[in-house]
């Protein structure tokens, strides 16, 4: 468009179509000098915001000596002054370490929270928004992801109305039903064909860690952080550091683990299973993976996780493990996760009172008690 000069130096203007009316319209400009840089910027329509070419001036005068903001940044300064999602998520992550868990929800973030509802305060959502973030991110990913990304939205949004950046939600999210417990075990013969093969690799590290998640139960990230010092050789115990549930917890150090330990390599890192340099380690998929595979276990069987659940598995089968005792081994902050197993209590209590109806029928016939075998195990499909 055509710039017309006015009598105040550095102020010009344009003619535009009038907003909200008919005819046309000034739409005031300023140039100026500063920091060897020249710059052009808008002040105002006539109309619009009542501008004339005096207060133009008076505008142009005030950003040379810095007293006034330009126009954009005033609207960049009004947007930072707004706890959206996207500014209540980075105050949110500053107080938090740098962990696995934080990257992942950092990648949640960044690919669904953020291009959805990322402008918005949370007084703006409503249960139609957070609906259709559910229904967005359910067309191509799991419901457990689904869960995670609202539940990573929703916990966001209370940690601002915790600090009162923001109001909370006035309404309840959106509820992602979720079935996805998987409970892995092993037959008596993948098992022994596992053992063999942990007692046989080269790689020493590898085939103790997963020794030790079956004799223990612990997870994964906790033998990761597992340091020589939580190790209670004289009182039988270990020290678990920040395990899952959030609170510090001891669990016994059994005989198979006891005598592991004592044999495990150990050099002048402070950790059991030690990273490169001596560092806490992050990762020990690959060789875990290569053993599975080497064992011929099921491609779907997770070597650690998995090995986990065995432990629970082989103690509650016993019958002589009750679920707040694995509960306590297993380190659980509740017990719903550990009530995956009681199926397998209830199958060992039924083999006992199975027992005792074979015994008693034993003595009614004159037999002597344990001259027969038998064997209720297979009878449940249990090996």
């Amino acid at each position: 468009m055509k710039r017309y000069k006015t009598i105040y130096p550095g102020v010009f203007f344009r003619e535009a179509d009038r907003i909200g009316g008919k005819g046309i319209e000034r739409i005031y400009y300023v140039v100026f000098k500063k920091d060897g840089k020249v710059h052009e910027e808008k002040v105002g329509r006539q109309y619009v915001d009542d501008m004339t070419p005096a207060r133009a001036a008076r505008i142009r005068a005030e950003r040379i000596e810095g007293k006034r903001l330009s126009r954009k940044e005033v609207r960049q300064a009004e947007a930072e002054t707004k706890w959206t999602v996207t500014h209540l998520w980075q105050e949110y992550i500053k107080h938090k370490p740098s962990t696995k868990s934080l990257a992942t929800d950092r990648g949640r973030f960044q690919n669904f929270i953020a291009p959805a509802l990322g402008n918005k305060e949370p007084a703006e959502l409503s249960p139609l928004d957070l609906d259709r973030l559910r229904i967005s991110v359910g067309k191509n990913h799991r419901p457990q992801t689904v869960k995670h990304i609202v539940a990573l939205l929703v916990r966001i949004i209370n940690y601002g109305a915790r600090l009162g950046l923001c109001p909370g939600l006035t309404f309840k999210a959106p509820t992602i039903k979720v079935n996805n417990l998987k409970t892995e075990d092993l037959s008596l013969e993948q098992l022994s064909r596992l053992l063999t093969v942990l007692d046989e690799d080269h790689d020493t590290q590898a085939a103790n860690f997963m020794k030790l998640v079956l004799y223990t139960g612990m997870r994964r990230g906790e033998l990761f952080k597992l340091r020589w010092e939580d190790v209670d050789f004289d009182r039988g115990f270990i020290h678990i550091c920040g395990p899952k549930g959030g609170k510090d917890q001891i669990i016994p150090l059994n005989l198979a683990a006891r005598e592991l330990l004592e044999n495990h390599p150990r050099d002048d890192s402070p950790y059991v299973f030690p990273g490169r340099g001596g560092g806490q380690r992050k990762d020990i998929k690959r060789p875990v993976n290569r053993i599975r595979k080497k064992a011929g276990l099921p491609k779907d069987f997770r070597p650690l996780h998995g090995l986990r659940h065995v432990f629970a598995s082989m103690l509650v089968s016993t019958g002589q493990v009750d679920l707040y005792t694995l509960q306590r081994l297993l380190t659980h902050k509740s017990p719903t996760m550990t009530a995956r197993y009681a199926h397998l209590r209830d199958q060992a209590l039924r083999r006992a009172s199975d027992l005792a109806g074979v015994l008693i029928g034993q003595a009614m016939n004159g037999t002597e008690a344990g001259t027969e075998v038998v064997n209720l195990k297979d009878r449940d499909g249990l090996e």
